[in-house]
């Protein structure tokens, strides 16, 4: 916020005719344990009252509200030998977005803690919620109606729909936001005027209308921002792009962070890998250069990582991360289906309205065939097949370089039948020993080596025989285990 920004608050809330469920005032007594207690109290109070933010001001007079000024400094005190504001951070759960601004006024130190109203759960201090009750403070489980409307409130508004902005001018909406290049991208004629405009983006659910100003959803920041760092609660949901020497993460070459929002950024950024990623000559009819990964793939790979990412774990961000032999791609959260079912699955996705504005603009697949195509190319390039890791907290999605047979491990040669398989059936075929063959680029009288492979991926229980009574391994065909 700016200073400006900042006296406006300062006066808007000095203007109120009393504390409330939502605000604070104070002088000068600022006990962290006390803080943090009244930060939970003042975010479960502006749900309540289905505020945007609750505030703690420190400098204004509780009785008379005249402006007094505080020697509170919030960013000098220490508790349990951290600072103040990582202390707060790590005792309030849910994680819960809340700035600490200190400024000036004719002469006069302010501070205001501002934190965002509560989400989908009560916001705790030390496993305990609070509540305001008028300007008292109290235990949030000793008013349940309270805390039955805390509940329900928001619990079913996913985070697309939720506010990233509050009451921003129209003139600050066509800053703030890449209008252009949103009806580029949707195919629409840009309006004449600005109230047309604006009218466009509140039918597409960017911006809602408040009064005779307007507030920025997070889908619209998420994919129009001119700059995602402005929008608080969004800071940490840019694209990460880092290139390592070697195989491992000890030393990085060079490091990029996305800006824009996904759907303004997503060119730039495939733009960006295409120029970095390392190239090869391949011998067809005449030698051509070719990156050593297909860009489709990583395509698809990137803006299924954006489409499916967990907006409740906060702190991670999505991560390109290219080594000398492999490209990992990392989003927050775990999948909603299970990781073999990847291939042929019905699109099913976290975040249905991104994904759907993310289908409108071209950047991903409508038909739930993205990771088909990823495969495909895969098989085309002569890659081995993706790996998928789903952890605690997040997946991630590894593309090969290109590996010899001699160099493919047990779990990779497994990995390539298996996909192979699903991607044969898709295709409303079945996987024989001489497909998978080709896949490998084996040589016609290594076929025994196939037949290893396709043996150890039936003992894994991932493929299965197309007709269990044919005998003939020659003409014996493959079909997924799910099929």
């Amino acid at each position: 916020m700016t200073q400006a920004d900042l006296e406006i608050l300062l006066k808007d809330l000095q203007a109120l005719p009393k504390e409330c469920e939502w605000v604070e005032f104070k002088e000068n007594k600022a006990i962290p344990s006390d803080i943090g207690e009244y930060l939970s109290a003042l975010s479960n109070g502006a749900a309540y009252k289905r505020e945007a933010y609750g505030y703690l001001v420190f400098g204004i007079e509780d009785d008379t509200h005249r402006l007094v000024g505080t020697k509170f400094d919030p960013f000098a005190v220490k508790t349990q030998s951290q600072e103040l504001e990582h202390w707060l951070e790590i005792h309030l759960s849910p994680r819960t977005m809340f700035e600490i601004f200190k400024f000036e006024v004719e002469g006069l130190t302010f501070v205001i803690f501002r934190i965002h109203r509560c989400g989908y759960e009560p916001v705790k201090f030390k496993v305990v919620a609070y509540i305001r009750i008028g300007s008292h403070k109290k235990k949030l489980n000793e008013h349940p109606q309270r805390e039955k409307v805390i509940w329900s409130q928001d619990s079913n508004i996913p985070f697309e729909k939720e506010i990233s902005m509050y009451d921003v001018t129209d003139n600050e909406v066509l800053d703030y936001i890449d209008y252009p290049t949103f009806f580029k991208l949707l195919k629409l004629p840009l309006p004449p005027d600005k109230r047309a405009i604006l009218l466009e983006l509140s039918n597409r659910k960017v911006i809602q209308e408040n009064g005779n100003k307007f507030n920025i959803t997070n889908v619209g920041a998420l994919l129009f921002a001119k700059e995602l760092s402005l929008f608080e609660n969004l800071v940490n949901r840019t694209v990460r792009v880092i290139f390592y020497q070697g195989k491992n993460k000890i030393i990085s070459i060079k490091e990029q962070f996305g800006k824009k929002g996904y759907a303004v950024g997503f060119d730039g950024l495939m733009r960006y890998l295409e120029e970095q990623l390392p190239s090869s000559e391949v011998l067809g009819r005449a030698f051509m250069e070719r990156k050593e990964y297909p860009l489709i793939a990583i395509r698809e790979l990137i803006a299924n990582a954006l489409v499916h990412q967990d907006f409740s774990i906060r702190g991670s961000s999505i991560m390109v991360e290219v080594f000398s032999n492999r490209i990992e791609i990392t989003n927050p959260g775990n999948p909603i289906i299970d990781k073999n079912r990847f291939v042929d699955h019905n699109q099913v996705s976290r975040n249905e309205i991104l994904a759907d504005f993310m289908r409108k603009v071209g950047i991903c697949e409508s038909r739930g065939s993205g990771f088909d195509k990823v495969i495909w190319f895969c098989e085309l390039y002569r890659l081995p097949a993706p790996d998928i890791i789903v952890a605690d907290n997040y997946t991630r999605i590894i593309l090969f370089g290109m590996k010899s047979l001699k160099e493919l491990d047990r779990a990779d040669k497994i990995r390539g039948c298996y996909m192979h398989c699903c991607l044969m059936y898709v295709n409303s075929d079945a996987m024989t020993n001489e497909s998978l063959r080709l896949r490998f680029d084996i040589e016609q009288k290594n076929y025994p080596v196939v037949s290893k492979i396709i043996s150890d991926t039936m003992a894994e229980k991932l493929i299965k025989l197309n007709d269990p009574n044919n005998r003939s391994k020659k003409f014996a065909k493959y079909i997924p285990y799910w099929a």
